[in-house]
């Protein structure tokens, strides 16, 4: 698998000895790419092979004691090491004299410690052996049971999607090997009633290939209840509410309304409202926030897109906000260390200080326990977006199901849809209990001003907590 690259690294070696040679600093990322997507609805099936958030090609990075360049290409052999060293030069000399006359922005050489690793995911059932046949016969087999659970489910839609790659990062002192697959799932159902119409669904999501698929059956009767029970939803009464968030609107909220909020390369341009709080309480004591590749989900990678290492960073440590995250450039500007999470859509897009697997810590309190303590309120189910203003820490996120609670049990009432919003601290603060099972979802992408799109994955545990629901 990905073995291209191993008749390219010798030359690509050679690439960036030569271009240390001209400069303080110069690294190489090369990047082996597959990828493949299978829908089935009632609009027919579709199989996509193109490129999905990324390809195959390769990206140098020099810098020249001002600032920083960068150089992408998908064509590469030891022939071109002379072309591509005097493409480099022309576009930094031009980068260069478009900047003569403007103050540039300090950029530190990064740090080059001497590292060395090559690892590799786990894939149980490669979806490329598997095949595009049995895979869409699995797919079709799960829509007809879902078509047949009651005569008001219309549709049932089902997709699944890879992504296996492979990248090599060298530097002068680096050489870095890493291959990484990833598998996700959906399922949607859609009930109607007269000119209603409702739908809910599930995704799931792992570090490795097809088994996910072993999941995806079992949960047909929980997605069709679900939708169902949609048809006889009512609008909620605005205003706030005590509320048990189930694992995957915890990690909404995790994502949205935190994670965001302290990316670095926002505080390089202070437009983060967290930079200011590193050092004070920003949330509960029971809350405790992680981002990195400890845990295996769809983000999970053992080294960043520059060269720099992951592992765990604990952002909210009890409540005291302590760090963010961070790529390498603005980690060099700011002074800290490079967390891992320089990341880019693909080769030819440059590297933003990106969330990996985001989530908070698990508690010791049960999901039963959470609901009884609540006089009147809701639990929070099936999140279906969320927006975040770093700036000022608001939030604005919605949720296909809230299910109310009197007297600390579950009425069977049911309201939808609902937006949560809130002031980010005033509702981390609000929490008072948290679950003992931790789960992370990997379903979905995150997008950086609505742009530059990459895997991630949230979580945590269930959560209580006061928002302003509406």
């Amino acid at each position: 698998m990905f073995s291209t690259l191993d008749s390219l690294k010798p030359a690509l070696r050679q690439l960036v000895r030569a271009l240390g040679q001209r400069y303080p600093y110069a690294s190489a990322l090369a990047v082996e790419d597959a990828s493949r997507r299978w829908s089935i609805s009632r609009g027919g099936v579709n199989i996509d092979a193109s490129n999905f958030r990324g390809g195959t090609g390769f990206v140098l990075r020099v810098f020249d004691g001002v600032g920083c360049a960068e150089y992408s290409f998908n064509r590469f052999s030891e022939e071109m090491i002379p072309e591509i060293e005097e493409r480099v030069a022309q576009g930094l000399a031009a980068q260069n004299a478009a900047l003569e006359g403007f103050a540039p922005l300090p950029t530190p050489i990064p740090a080059d410690e001497p590292a060395s690793l090559c690892k590799a995911t786990v894939c149980r059932v490669d979806p490329r052996e598997l095949g595009d046949e049995a895979i869409l016969a699995r797919l079709r087999g799960i829509r007809e049971k879902a078509l047949a659970r009651d005569q008001r489910i219309k549709d049932a839609q089902l997709s699944m999607a890879y992504r296996g790659c492979r990248k090599i990062f060298l530097s002068q002192n680096r050489d870095l090997d890493q291959t990484l697959t990833w598998t996700t799932c959906s399922l949607a159902m859609m009930a109607a009633r007269g000119q209603e119409l409702k739908y809910a669904f599930e995704s799931f999501s792992n570090l490795g290939g097809a088994e996910v698929l072993e999941g995806v059956e079992d949960a047909v009767d929980q997605v069709a209840g679900r939708a169902l029970e949609l048809l006889d939803s009512q609008p909620i009464t605005p205003g706030e509410y005590d509320c048990v968030c189930d694992p995957e609107t915890t990690g909404m909220i995790v994502h949205e309304a935190f994670g965001h909020g302290v990316e670095m390369d926002m505080f390089v341009k202070d437009r983060a409202l967290g930079k200011s709080y590193i050092g004070q309480y920003v949330a509960s004591e029971l809350i405790t926030m992680h981002d990195g590749s400890t845990v295996d989900q769809t983000a999970t990678m053992f080294f960043d897109d520059e060269g720099s290492l992951t592992g765990d960073t604990v952002v909210i440590d009890k409540g005291v906000l302590k760090t963010g995250m961070c790529d390498a450039l603005s980690a060099a500007r700011l002074g800290w260390k490079p967390t891992g999470n320089g990341r880019r859509e693909s080769y030819e897009r440059k590297a933003y200080t990106r969330m990996t697997n985001t989530y908070f810590e698990p508690g010791s309190h049960s999901l039963e326990e959470m609901i009884a303590s609540i006089p009147y309120g809701f639990l929070l189910q099936q999140p279906m977006s969320g927006m975040e203003d770093p700036k000022n820490w608001g939030i604005q996120a919605m949720v296909a199901i809230a299910r109310e609670i009197k007297d600390g049990k579950l009425t069977g009432k049911v309201f939808s849809p609902i937006v949560l919003t809130g002031y980010v601290p005033d509702l981390l603060k609000s929490v008072t209990m948290t679950g003992r099972e931790l789960a992370l979802s990997g379903s979905g992408f995150c997008g950086k001003g609505y742009k530059e799109w990459v895997k991630v994955s949230d979580g945590g545990p269930c959560m209580k907590a006061r928002i302003r629901l509406g």
